[in-house]
């Protein structure tokens, strides 16, 4: 490989989240992280030159993506994903979760409903409850080693509860699904026949992994496409999360129009300056640097599957399809959630996130980062290993 990422870079002291902040969450200081969706690789060496040459201008005033930026974007969907966006489309936020609370605001009103699927990325929950509308579960159900949509019940919680706005998660965090075509039209026919408007969280579409396809929703038909909020961002595919830069499209105008005026009234305009650069240069030379790294991730997944099979086969390794978070079941181990999260820090001295965060479907889960060297994968799987022992040793 080009780029080395067994290379182990020491975090501590850069004001990361995932290193830097485990005493303020109360949290034991001397844990191992991979919980939040960041990785320990660094960017591409084309983006640390760009951002370099930014930083040495010493100038940071008001900026903006010309010309050169939205082409760098809508090459990277028309090579990778057969999506051919529109500039007028094209709305920047700081990050997609923030993009979800404007559409949340934009599409519905206080005490509206609103739909996710569980287990998912929690932010949903809490910007749904946190804005005063009502959150609506559709499970995902489990099948063996992946998850599955529950068609009928989607349906019925939209019409029992007058749902407006459904957030899909494509690929799905954490249950790691990359949607087929199929499954993504009869939500789209659903959608489309109760009047229900969709925000797609596409932010991982980049890892996906062999002989699994992501494809953009809005992508499949022009109807589909005009009821759909579609969030994008560099941040997890080139490890950009805290230069906060996100790429909103929106067809439809009268949405469009509804996002913006919310956009007004929290006051926001220009996105970050090495933001714009860096996913301006991640687009445009970025690729070789992906390309490797997915490799090396897939070869971690490999890695942690026959690792948990061999010397851990209490915990299973939901099959995952595409992100690099990955979905473990610890129901085996038989702990009740609480005494499971003691057990993974204080035993296991991890720090991963604990699946109830979730949902309610989560109960009994950890999810764990794999965006990290092989000898940091294998580190914390010999500890993980090593409490698992004990509580074998003990029974």
């Amino acid at each position: 490989m080009k780029y080395d990422f067994n290379k182990i870079i020491n975090r501590n002291n850069t004001k990361s989240l995932k290193y830097d902040f485990a005493k303020e969450r109360n949290i034991p200081e001397d844990l191992l992280p991979l919980w939040v969706a960041d990785m320990d690789f660094q960017t591409s060496p084309e983006i640390i030159e760009a951002l370099n040459k930014a930083v040495s201008h010493g100038i940071y005033g008001y900026s903006e993506g010309k010309e050169e930026y939205f082409d760098a974007v809508y090459n990277w969907y028309n090579d990778n994903f057969n999506w051919q966006v529109k500039k007028e489309w094209l709305i920047k936020t700081p990050g997609v979760v923030f993009a979800i609370v404007l559409a949340i605001n934009a599409l519905t009103n206080e005490g509206d409903s609103v739909l996710i699927q569980n287990p998912v990325y929690y932010p949903f929950t809490e910007v749904i409850i946190d804005n005063n509308r009502k959150l609506v579960n559709n499970s995902l159900v489990r099948n063996g080693k992946k998850y599955e949509i529950d068609f009928e019940d989607f349906e019925k919680k939209i019409i029992e509860n007058n749902v407006k706005l459904f957030i899909l998660c494509s690929p799905h965090n954490p249950v790691g699904r990359v949607w087929k075509k199929w499954e993504l039209e009869k939500i789209g026919d659903i959608c489309l026949k109760h009047n229900v408007k969709i925000v797609s969280d596409e932010i991982h579409s980049d890892f996906v992994y062999p002989e699994n396809k992501h494809i953009v929703f809005s992508s499949l038909d022009e109807k589909y496409q005009n009821i759909t909020i579609t969030c994008t961002a560099p941040t997890k595919t080139f490890n950009l999360a805290g230069l906060q830069i996100s790429n909103i499209f929106i067809p439809n105008l009268e949405i469009r129009k509804k996002v913006l005026k919310q956009l007004d009234r929290v006051g926001y305009s220009q996105v970050n300056l090495m933001g714009l650069v860096a996913c301006e240069v991640a687009y445009k030379y970025g690729r070789q640097w992906l390309n490797e790294l997915k490799e090396y991730l897939l070869d971690n997944l490999n890695f942690l599957r026959d690792y948990l099979e061999t010397n851990i086969p209490q915990i299973k390794l939901i099959e995952s399809e595409g992100t690099y978070l990955i979905w473990l079941d610890c129901s085996a181990l038989g702990f009740e959630d609480k005494e499971l999260e003691k057990f993974i820090v204080e035993k296991a001295k991890l720090w991963l996130d604990s699946g109830y965060i979730f949902g309610k479907e989560g109960e009994g889960f950890q999810r764990i980062n794999i965006a990290c060297p092989r000898e940091t994968l294998k580190k914390a799987l010999e500890q993980l290993k090593e409490a698992v022992d004990e509580i074998k040793s003990i029974k």
